[in-house]
């Protein structure tokens, strides 16, 4: 069994819940919590210069903004630099993600073991992901495991599902590209948009920007 463990997770009720189950029902010793990635991260490191590392990391993608500055935005953020100190650590990511290109990014790009989707029965699932993880198996939760193994995975960048989120909203590409230069993201030209929605739209099989949003949206990519 797993000895010490990190929850890392801004909402209490949900970090209280998860280190609950470590300690009671999977009887890991160790559990400590954390409400910001920068604050796990350093906890991290700490436990890695006193030679008593963690074992599991479960933490969620998305946190809050608050009135502190943090340096490590999201969870995705921190599982990279996790993983350059301590490779060996099997990480769970216990999130509201559901874009299937996100979590094999995860999986691939990231190097996670797990990935249990939060609802109703995340907690029970959670019981599982440890179990299976533990073995060296990885776990996908089952509502988003059949995305996965579809071989219409559709890879798309950062860049692209911002593009998409704006046109969505109905901004114009000429809105989308000052709002980008305003927020000094590039490529912010309007020949780059115009140019990166014509390959979208080719990739997608979509005859215009409308149909465009219409499949991404219908696929859970935005």
């Amino acid at each position: 069994m797993f000895k010490k463990a990190l929850v890392i997770e801004d909402l209490e009720s949900t970090n209280h819940g998860l280190s609950d189950i470590l300690k009671n029902k999977l009887e890991i010793k160790e559990v400590e919590q954390a409400y910001y990635c920068d604050d796990a991260f350093l906890k991290i490191l700490k436990a890695k210069k006193d030679n008593i590392t963690y074992d599991l990391l479960i933490t969620d993608l998305s946190f809050n903004k608050d009135y502190r500055e943090q340096k490590i935005a999201n969870g995705q953020a921190l599982i990279e630099k996790v993983k350059e100190e301590i490779p060996e650590v099997k990480v769970i990511v216990y999130s509201i993600e559901n874009r299937p290109d996100k979590i094999k990014q995860l999986f691939e790009q990231y190097g996670v073991n797990g990935f249990v989707c939060k609802g109703r029965k995340g907690l029970n699932e959670l019981e599982k992901a440890i179990s299976q993880v533990l073995t060296g198996a990885n776990y996908i939760s089952k509502e988003i495991e059949s995305k996965l193994r579809s071989a219409n995975i559709y890879e798309i960048d950062d860049f692209d599902t911002e593009l998409l989120k704006e046109l969505s909203e109905g901004y114009t590409q000429e809105q989308i590209a000052f709002k980008l230069k305003e927020r000094n993201i590039k490529p912010n030209s309007l020949s780059s948009i115009e140019k990166r929605l014509n390959r979208l739209k080719v990739q997608f099989r979509a005859n215009n920007t409308i149909q465009l949003v219409a499949i991404v949206k219908d696929l859970g990519l935005i």
